[in-house]
């Protein structure tokens, strides 16, 4: 097997075992491509992306990029003359960078495609409740998550797990089906597989406009709801005119309760919805520290109905 030549792009922290676990092979990287420093947290310092970040302590050369189109960032990369560009939740390349190397470029991506295209994958395979999901890597193209699938690993999505566990755990099972897929390219050993578009399905950003919970739907869609958008950007509701978000929850049985409803039984806070209640586990309002349903109850009034 011979040594590729790569260049790595990706920002935030799912990205980061990838670059690891290339960085632990045989594979030369040439450069870590990230956005630019953001001013953050209290003190407004600027501050690296996670996998900049990550690069810095790996001793990697990097390049930030806020125009992906100019003219300087087309140069930089051609004369690194790369064999791979490896993409890693990052952001969508033109066709004048993708035709720089001298493969391809691949990307990991944390569906099964050509399910859950586009920008919140793990978000939508929980909401929509789905028992199995993975990770896809594929060769990028001109069009969105849409390229040759080189290789998917699988996995069973627990009936509690929010998308912030399932995003720790794909992070890690995506980094190993990369570097597999990295080796058989350089192996020449790919058979890459059109995707069937038939089957594809969306997954879009997701807004404050859109991650409100109706208490009127099933108790298993709400819960799903809930889970799939925790721990970001979280599902909300109104309490009081107050805004209440609500990162766990869990299915319950078939207590009978009005939509939106709130009742307190066994040490446990329950909401209605349309068909079947759910237990309210961990919740914040606005001003306040993460709570579990018991102290919310314990320290609210419980006949305000959540809206």
């Amino acid at each position: 097997m011979r040594s590729l030549n790569i260049v790595f792009m990706g920002s935030p922290d799912f990205a980061i075992p990838s670059l690891e676990n290339i960085h632990q092979t045989d594979h030369n990287i040439l450069a870590v491509v990230s956005n630019p420093d953001k001013r953050r947290g209290r003190g407004r310092k600027p501050e690296p992306t996670p996998v900049k970040k990550k690069a810095d302590e790996l001793n990697l050369p990097t390049i930030d990029v806020e125009d992906l189109n100019s003219d300087s960032f087309h140069d930089q990369l051609v004369d690194l003359k790369p064999d791979l560009f490896v993409v890693v939740a990052f952001r969508i390349l033109p066709l004048s960078i993708l035709k720089i190397p001298k493969i391809g470029s691949v990307n990991l991506h944390a569906s099964l495609l050509p399910k859950y295209r586009g920008a919140a994958p793990i978000h939508w395979a929980i909401i929509n409740g789905e028992k199995e999901t993975g990770c896809t890597v594929f060769f990028l193209d001109e069009k969105v998550d849409t390229g040759k699938i080189i290789g998917q690993s699988r996995t069973v999505i627990d009936l509690l797990e929010t998308t912030g566990d399932l995003y720790n755990r794909l992070k890690e099972s995506g980094a190993d089906l990369l570097v597999q897929s990295i080796n058989q390219i350089a192996e020449g050993s790919v058979e890459a597989t059109p995707q069937n578009h038939e089957l594809a399905s969306p997954a879009p950003k997701l807004f404050k406009e859109n991650t409100r919970i109706d208490f009127n739907k099933p108790a298993n869609e709400v819960h799903n709801f809930i889970r799939g958008l925790s721990p970001f950007p979280t599902a909300w509701c109104t309490y009081d005119g107050k805004k209440m978000n609500i990162y766990r929850s869990k299915p319950t049985g078939t207590m009978k309760l009005k939509p939106g409803e709130l009742h307190f039984k066994d040490a446990k806070l329950f909401v209605g919805c349309g068909t079947g209640a759910i237990e309210i586990v961990t919740l914040q309002l606005p001003g306040t520290k993460r709570m579990s349903g018991k102290d919310f109850a314990n320290g609210y009034d419980l006949n305000h109905q959540l809206e």
